[in-house]
């Protein structure tokens, strides 16, 4: 396999987690009785632009199909996240009446009813019926199409250049990340800015975070690799930060090559330093990485089969993509966990692919009182542990997985 940005072989493996359904593919009573289509789940890293990336199996199509599951609006956490960002842009770049935001990936309009309340002309673009379906009920205009160079060069021709680009947690999700960064080039005014949110591989890799590792996401990023494949297509990165969400992720501000004015901030080269201070142009730094992860699902399997023997009851909380790749890796099925709760609707009644837990309400947690909550999207841990504090009146705990066990 070669490198989706540059080409070069790939020889040098980060993980190797089997193989599984796509995690956003979820069952139906109806298709829980036909067979699952399974796609190898094997992350390589590129040593000559430090690209981490799945091989080549699944195409976006299949992966991000019209009934796609996933939400933004379910969680209160990122929403504070969304309109925290809208008051933050607004005020740095001057955004108003006069500006046009345009979010790639825009999801069920989580961040752009912010951007509309401030009365900022904002349009998304959203390739999932479902979600698009969603973002339109609060009166966003959503072009329903995969965003690349394509669409870029339709939206200039009709005048539609942009202000803000806002991409946040969609840069991993495509298979042609090339084609997809030059589509901002184009699509940004002189002046304009994009932003990029996603995942920190840094994190990923220190935290053993491998459950984060699943088809839909086709890259792992660094700040070294993304600022490379950006200069390759015509963006210039000016400033950075981290941010806690995701587990760790970046923010990356980037503006045109060509026409960007705007000085490199000092944290650019502060997050590039660390970076390198890691290890992460060493080889070195992506060894072991599966040993860690085998000790993380081991210990998992561990904790269900001591509880078991202990006759414990074990639920779980969240049908999250990050879940399903981990109960997948770890072989548990629903003799170890009988059912995971989900507060969106669009999830009730269906089962996990791979594992075929069924996916409750939170009606069925509370009839069934628990001894332990697992709870899967463990970065929102503070949200779901106090959203479901009634738990602890049946002394009920919480646990986590990723880094390692913990039960509170």
């Amino acid at each position: 396999m070669k490198c989706r940005h540059c080409q070069a072989e790939l020889t040098l493996p980060l993980v190797d987690l089997g193989s599984a359904p796509p995690s956003n593919a979820y069952l139906t009573p109806q298709t829980l009785h036909a067979p699952e289509k399974y796609f190898p789940l094997r992350v390589l890293v590129c040593t000559q632009c430090w690209l981490a990336q799945t091989e080549d199996y699944a195409g976006a199509e299949e992966l991000f199909s019209a009934d796609y599951a996933y939400f933004s609006s379910y969680s209160s956490t990122w929403l504070k996240h969304a309109e925290q960002y809208v008051t933050d842009m607004a005020q740095r770049f001057a955004l108003d009446a006069r500006s046009l935001i345009v979010e790639v990936a825009a999801n069920d309009g989580y961040l752009l009813q912010y951007a509309q309340a401030r009365g900022i002309p904002c349009m998304g673009i959203e390739p999932t019926a479902s979600t698009a379906n969603a973002a339109r009920a609060k009166n966003i205009e959503i072009i329903e199409e995969f965003f690349g160079v394509k669409l870029a060069i339709k939206l200039t021709a009709q005048g539609r250049s942009t202000d803000l680009l806002v991409a946040n947690n969609v840069l991993a999700h495509v298979p042609d990340i090339n084609d997809f960064v030059r589509g901002f080039f184009l699509l940004l005014k002189p002046a304009g800015v994009a932003t990029f949110e996603f995942p920190h591989l840094l994190n990923l890799v220190e935290s053993v975070q491998f459950d984060t590792i699943y088809h839909e996401h086709y890259s792992y990023l660094s700040l070294t690799a993304v600022k490379t494949i950006f200069a390759a297509n015509g963006l210039s990165i000016f400033d950075a930060e981290e941010l806690p969400t995701h587990g760790g992720s970046l923010r990356v501000y980037a503006q045109r090559s060509d026409k960007g004015q705007r000085e490199i901030g000092s944290r650019v080269s502060e997050l590039l330093g660390k970076e390198f201070a890691a290890g992460m142009t060493k080889q070195s730094f992506y060894a072991n990485f599966q040993v860690k992860c085998d000790k993380v699902k081991n210990d998992l399997l561990d904790f269900f089969l001591d509880a078991k023997r202990a006759g414990k009851r074990v639920v779980g909380y969240g049908a999250a993509a990050k879940g399903n790749t981990l109960l997948n890796y770890a072989g548990v099925r629903p003799d170890l966990l009988p059912f995971v709760v989900d507060r969106n609707p669009a999830k009730q009644g269906k089962y996990l692919p791979g594992c075929r837990i069924p996916i409750a309400t939170e009606a069925q947690l509370k009839q069934t009182r628990p001894d332990y909550v697992l709870i899967l999207p463990w970065n929102l841990r503070a949200e779901v542990m106090e959203q479901l504090v009634y738990v602890r009146e049946w002394g009920g705990q919480f646990v986590t997985a990723v880094p390692s066990i913990r039960v509170a």
